[in-house]
């Protein structure tokens, strides 16, 4: 990942940084360098998970998966548990990948009804194994292939910790298992068996990705100026403090989509705490060119807007047309008007002094996609250590699991009571 955040300078946006501040700012960097390099060493619980480069055995994922070469592959999960293994298959075009990391009735349903049951394999992840959400969905799937007379043992893999409910299935029925890593929350496990396990069910180089992460890794160094992780991750902190409490999130390239939605959940869930967090938008370019762009560039100035594409894409030529209009676009191509797309809403947001940073890849490849997400993973970590808030918990998601499943009679919990206590002021 390259960074370019000259459009987030003092000089260019009305909240941006100077460079004087990042020199300085530059020191405490590589304070935190020594901390999360410690901690990566030490296997500390959160900094694991930028040891997973070297950690995750593809081995181990390719022996839970011999004997399957499914059509489909079904990801039962939510949250981390699904949204790194989404980025992955769909960054590297493993067709066949669906996630059901909701509980939305309508569509578990319809995705039940096209998926050709025989030939799909049933991915469950869940490192507690009691997250009510992805064991109702499995039992509502693993019903669905008993009555379609398929024996859902055989076409199931489970991803679990190890020990609870789902691992207790796993060894009473000999399902084939992978291991959650211990001390990596979930929102940093798409390097592992949990983002892992369907893009090696439907043959793409995970390999590769891990090697793409370790060159992540060698990239960290105690500064800034040397580090594209640190760079980007130090620039949003800055334009955070100077206002830009939105990070605007769009990728150029549609393979790349999923990870904006995984990078929200990262970005949210690990640095939204003591009243501090920049609140992460999802958006594609260029659709969103042509909706949320007028509110980035003519809105508040409150937001950072992250660019991100690859420097090399298969592309597809425009043919010539008739129509005077329309001529200057002959003889171009897609990939072409997509870079100039890019290119001219990075310098219409300079010229409205708003903050960007352009993030650049190689390519769309297994390499470039395990690098991406190593970095932006260190990069966030870089965030919370700056901050000084706890970056690996998520005290309200707790909180809203708690009460959900005293909701639903699972347990006495006093959030659900907040529930009842719920302020109605009615209009029909």
């Amino acid at each position: 990942m390259d960074v370019d955040f000259g459009n987030a300078l003092a000089s260019v946006a009305v909240t941006g940084v100077s460079e004087a501040s990042l020199e300085r700012l530059d020191r405490r960097v590589g304070r935190a360098h020594e901390r999360i390099a410690a901690g990566i060493e030490d296997r500390t619980f959160g900094y694991a998970s930028l040891a997973l480069p070297e950690e995750t055995d593809p081995t181990e994922i390719r022996t839970a998966l011999e004997g399957f070469d499914p059509e489909a592959v079904v990801t039962v999960g939510i949250g981390g548990s699904a949204l790194g293994a989404k980025t992955v298959t769909e960054a590297l075009g493993c067709a066949g990948h669906h996630t059901l990391d909701n509980v939305d009735p309508v569509e578990t349903a319809r995705l039940l009804e096209e998926l050709p049951l025989e030939s799909t394999l049933v991915n469950v992840v869940s490192r507690s194994g009691t997250t009510a959400e992805t064991l109702s969905n499995f039992l509502v799937v693993r019903e669905a292939m008993t009555e379609a007379g398929v024996e859902w043992t055989e076409r199931t893999v489970v991803t679990t910790g190890d020990s609870g409910p789902l691992r207790d299935l796993a060894d009473r029925h000999d399902l084939p298992t992978c291991s959650v890593p211990e001390g990596v929350p979930g929102r940093f496990s798409a390097l592992s068996a949990v983002g892992l396990v369907p893009a090696a069910a439907l043959g793409c180089d995970i390999e590769a990705v891990l090697e793409g992460g370790a060159e992540g890794r060698q990239s960290l160094s105690p500064s800034l100026f040397e580090t594209p992780a640190y760079a980007y991750g130090a620039v949003a902190y800055a334009l955070e403090n100077r206002g830009a409490t939105t990070n605007a999130f769009v990728p150029y390239a549609e393979a790349l989509e999923p990870l904006s939605e995984w990078f929200a959940q990262l970005w949210a869930e690990s640095l939204g705490k003591d009243g501090l967090g920049q609140t992460p938008v999802r958006a594609l370019g260029a659709t969103d060119q042509h909706s949320q762009l007028q509110l980035y560039r003519a809105g508040r100035k409150d937001k950072l807007v992250t660019l991100l594409r690859p420097r090399e894409r298969e592309d597809v030529p425009i043919p010539d047309t008739d129509v005077d209009e329309l001529s200057y676009l002959g003889g171009e191509t897609l990939g072409g008007l997509l870079d100039a797309e890019f290119e001219a809403t990075e310098a219409s947001l300079a010229a409205a002094d708003q903050p960007n940073v352009r993030l650049e890849i190689d390519r769309i490849d297994a390499e470039s996609v395990g690098q991406l997400l190593y970095e932006l993973e260190a990069a966030c970590i870089l965030v919370g250590e700056l901050s000084g808030i706890e970056t690996f918990t998520q005290p309200a998601v707790e909180w809203g699991k708690r009460a959900a499943r005293g909701l639903l009679g699972g347990g006495e919990f006093e959030e659900a009571e907040a529930v009842e206590g719920k302020t109605s002021r009615r209009v029909e």
